[in-house]
């Protein structure tokens, strides 16, 4: 019997220097763990979204959002400057003249087919 305690005693980080055993050692390990899990996180939502071209200096994208109360948001990246523009109904209203017709094809693509008026 003497020999299992001292057995128990001697289990554990610090029992060769004859320290007990903390019970809060595990929770350096659970930080780790969730480390882990954010930055695969972040990375799968990179690529799920097609964000990688975020990091390469010479893309360049748009992305356009849309808020719940119809607002929208055009942000622009040009090489290294990107830029975000809220779009107001204001902006899209006045005169204007038609410069042609756009379609959508079944397959989803836009074609766009100026005026041949050329005025």
């Amino acid at each position: 019997m003497r020999y299992m305690k001292r057995r128990r005693q001697a289990i554990g980080p610090g029992a060769e220097r004859g320290l007990p055993s903390d019970p809060m050692d595990g929770v350096a390990n659970l930080f780790d763990i969730g480390l882990v899990f954010i930055v695969g996180l972040i990375v799968t939502l990179f690529s799920t979204y097609r964000l990688h071209d975020l990091f390469n200096e010479e893309s360049e994208m748009t992305i356009v959002k849309k808020s719940k109360d119809g607002e929208m948001e055009i942000i622009t990246k040009s090489k290294r400057k990107i830029e975000a523009l809220k779009v107001s109904k204001s902006m899209g209203q006045g005169e204007g003249q038609r410069m042609g017709v756009a379609y959508r094809m079944e397959d989803g693509s836009m074609v766009y087919v100026p005026d041949g008026s050329g005025n």
